[in-house]
């Protein structure tokens, strides 16, 4: 007899039915959340928003912090993931590889500015997301550190010069790109990348 996690419904199994279910409700606590930040995004308008009852909102999560959580996550891995892929996937020069690397930093968070929002000025205002933010950050110096090292060698900057230069660049590109969140500067998310890619190439090795 077929269990019921396994049993299929309108050509869904349960597995598939319980991760659709889940997308949906990440895909409103990052709708509401940078929307209207924490007041906004409570369990139950996350719960209306996605038209899921709360006995689903805790198939999948512990809280309301937690699923905010896991949508800081999916942003930093999407991040993570396309940044590493244009430099080690890529082809062209060295200033090409780094371009198109911050490029797709710079383009998930400004391409949906609810992306932004979320990873860069709702995220920071409260606990226990300031704190998971910063580490996700400290994770971008510390990636920016090594990969730096593999570009450059023996020009690299040491590791403890290196993890300072990285917290430097992610800071700055992020502050930068929370201004343009903000409409607080007249740059284009072109001319960002511009400057972050002249500012690396410029600071990156000794």
């Amino acid at each position: 007899m077929a269990s019921t996690t396994s049993r299929r419904y309108a050509g869904l199994s349960g597995e598939q039915r319980v991760a659709l279910r889940r997308e949906g409700l990440l895909e409103a606590g990052l709708e509401l959340f940078a929307a209207s930040g924490k007041s906004g995004a409570t369990m139950t308008a996350i719960c209306a928003h996605a038209k899921l009852t709360e006995r689903y909102f805790y198939e999948s999560f512990t809280s309301r912090d937690d699923l905010l959580q896991k949508v800081l996550d999916g942003i930093a891995d999407e991040v993570r993931e396309a940044v590493l892929v244009a430099l080690r996937e890529g082809t062209g020069t060295l200033e090409q590889l780094v371009r198109n690397a911050i490029a797709s930093f710079v383009a998930i968070l400004t391409d949906d500015p609810r992306k932004g929002r979320v990873a860069l000025i709702e995220s920071a205002g409260f606990e226990p997301l300031r704190t998971h933010r910063r580490a996700a950050l400290r994770g971008f110096a510390q990636m920016v550190a090594d990969e730096a090292t593999r570009m450059y060698g023996d020009r690299a900057w040491p590791p403890d010069r290196g993890e300072i230069n990285g917290l430097l660049f992610v800071g700055g590109l992020a502050e930068l790109v929370t201004a343009w969140l903000n409409d607080e500067i007249a740059l284009t998310p072109d001319e960002i990348v511009d400057a972050a890619t002249h500012q690396f190439l410029s600071t990156a090795h000794r």
